[in-house]
């Protein structure tokens, strides 16, 4: 795994590691390299506006965020971003996180499918919420420079994401309604998707 793409690093420790092994081994290549995309987006945008964050639980949380729209921990009665949240506790607790921080990197999963949160309430919330949007629908992608977002893409190739998850989407849309995959894929999220600007030209 690249360490550092545009000036912009990743954690070094056990905790990091061990949540990207875990992601590489569960998702496939589109999946995780939007997981490691959006910790990217997220950092930058930090780093941008000379935000402190705690990169561990940021990049913890951007590497597990996702996994439960894989099918090993794919749940047929919470919402993905629910699911994710008690597979981050479980995860964070054999790493021996004592029961607020693993609080904070489920907190940080599921409200990466809520409403936006300002970065002086949770900062890092927030971070995540910015870079998956950015990866995702292409939401706020003017904030960063074209040099940037070549070098990433071109570290992290998008392998057909959009289209693999809007997908991921819809099937959770057909069998858990209400839930806010369902209410994206119900508006124009899956067009934005799928015309996102760095899968042009």
């Amino acid at each position: 795994m690249l360490v550092e793409v545009a000036g912009v690093r990743v954690p070094i420790g056990r905790a990091a590691e061990a949540a990207r092994t875990v992601c590489v081994e569960y998702a496939d290549d589109a999946l995780y390299h939007h997981s490691v995309r959006s910790y990217f987006f997220g950092a930058a945008w930090a780093e941008a506006r000379g935000l402190d964050f705690d990169r561990e639980l940021f990049f913890v949380a951007a590497m597990l965020h996702d996994l439960a729209l894989t099918p090993p921990f794919d749940s047929h009665t919470l919402a993905f971003e629910e699911a994710g949240g008690h597979l981050a506790r479980v995860f964070t607790a054999g790493l021996g996180w004592p029961t607020e921080r693993r609080d904070r990197v489920a907190d940080l999963i599921v409200l990466h499918m809520r409403d936006d949160i300002a970065p002086e309430v949770d900062v890092e919330s927030r971070l995540l919420q910015v870079g998956t949007s950015a990866d995702v629908s292409g939401t706020g992608l003017e904030a960063f420079g074209i040099s940037f977002t070549d070098t990433l893409v071109s570290a992290y190739p998008r392998l057909g994401f959009a289209r693999s998850f809007v997908r991921l989407f819809q099937d959770q849309a057909e069998r858990k309604p209400g839930c806010a995959a369902s209410e994206l894929a119900a508006g124009e999220w899956a067009e934005r998707t799928l015309s996102h600007p760095l899968d042009q030209g």
